[in-house]
């Protein structure tokens, strides 16, 4: 429905607010919109699938950052074609999942893999997705792995600080491998020619 009007999403556009979450989170399930989520920032997680073997290695590395996410005032929610039953059995028999306290997306119809553009439609799953969704919606980075290449949370972390940062400091733009506390630069024709 969302990808016919809207086709994948990309950098720059807006995560429609009205688009349904059903989520998995604190032995509970409920349903949410991106609404929901306006005013924080959002990194929305894809995975391929519940008990497999990557997967749980990089939902739990989340896990281990979760609270400095939360301290830059962002959400994680992760997201697979699974249900929410199946979060629900994961969470209850796998060690690593067991220790997750952010919100688990169920997409068992797949507009939320096929509106992100991250859906292999002939295996039923999401190819390892990272989005990065400003407060306002608007997405500010992506990363799309290979389902074989596991992601690292720390440098999801590092990008949405860098997201942050220019977002609250106008005219500015972070070079390669840029860290908290490290030097921004700003564009202009002084520095043309001088990097």
């Amino acid at each position: 429905m969302y990808d016919d009007l809207w086709g994948p999403l990309s950098v720059g556009d807006t995560v429609p607010e009205d688009l349904p979450l059903e989520i998995y989170h604190n032995e509970e399930i409920e349903t949410k919109s991106f609404k929901d989520f306006r005013g924080r920032w959002v990194v929305l997680f894809f995975y391929p699938a519940d008990f497999t073997f990557v997967c749980p290695t990089e939902l739990e590395d989340m896990q281990k950052h979760y609270e400095e996410f939360q301290k830059e005032g962002a959400e994680i929610i992760s997201v697979s074609t699974d249900t929410v039953y199946v979060h629900k059995a994961w969470h209850d028999h796998s060690p690593a999942i067991k220790t997750l306290t952010y919100p688990m997306a169920a997409d068992a119809n797949h507009t939320l893999s096929e509106l992100f553009g991250v859906l292999i439609e002939e295996e039923g799953v999401a190819l390892r997705g990272t989005f990065i969704i400003d407060p306002e919606g608007v997405i500010k980075g992506i990363e799309v792995n290979d389902n074989s290449i596991g992601r690292n949370a720390k440098e999801t972390l590092r990008k949405l600080k860098a997201a942050k940062y220019v977002k609250e400091h106008p005219g500015n733009v972070c070079p390669a491998s840029w860290d908290e506390g490290s030097d921004t630069l700003k564009p202009g024709l002084d520095l043309v020619g001088k990097i």
